[in-house]
């Protein structure tokens, strides 16, 4: 491989980490926003938030997939750069931990929102079953509270 094509790999593998960097640091940025905006029940900032997350998540897995194809076509630029790489680990940890976390609210939110339509309509939403026909029969409770 010339001089020239392996000094531009080495520099396309670096701008890909760098790219990387920032991605991973806008999206500890907006899980954080997406947490605020979950505590505080705002559904536009939310909406926006999710939009943003999803954007940022699809842009890591295209660099993570550049990464990957340049240090195959550069080893030695891939390992030279191997530390940079594991420095961002954490931060990619700490972003998969803060959208556990974020999963959980809405995980819990989803649960009461369901007790909540349970009390409300006399129909247990959990606990189910499933009939002959693949249908879902709820147990009903003594009487509704409301009717719709």
């Amino acid at each position: 491989m010339s001089t020239g094509l392996q000094v531009g790999l080495d520099g396309a593998l670096s701008a890909v980490l760098d790219d990387m960097q920032k991605a991973l640091a806008d999206l500890a940025g907006v899980l954080e926003d997406e947490r605020t905006a979950l505590l505080a029940a705002d559904v536009a900032a939310l909406d926006s938030a999710g939009g943003r997350k999803q954007e940022l998540v699809q842009s890591l897995e295209r660099l993570d997939t550049e990464r990957l194809q340049l240090g195959r076509a550069a080893p030695a630029a891939a390992l030279a750069l191997e530390p940079r790489w594991q420095s961002l680990l954490p931060t990619l940890a700490a972003c998969r931990d803060m959208n556990q976390r974020n999963g959980l609210l809405v995980g819990q939110r989803l649960d009461s929102t369901r007790r909540a339509l349970s009390i409300l309509t006399g129909q247990e939403t959990d606990g189910g079953v499933y009939g002959r026909m693949g249908g879902l029969h709820l147990r009903s409770r003594s009487q509704p509270l409301a009717e719709a």
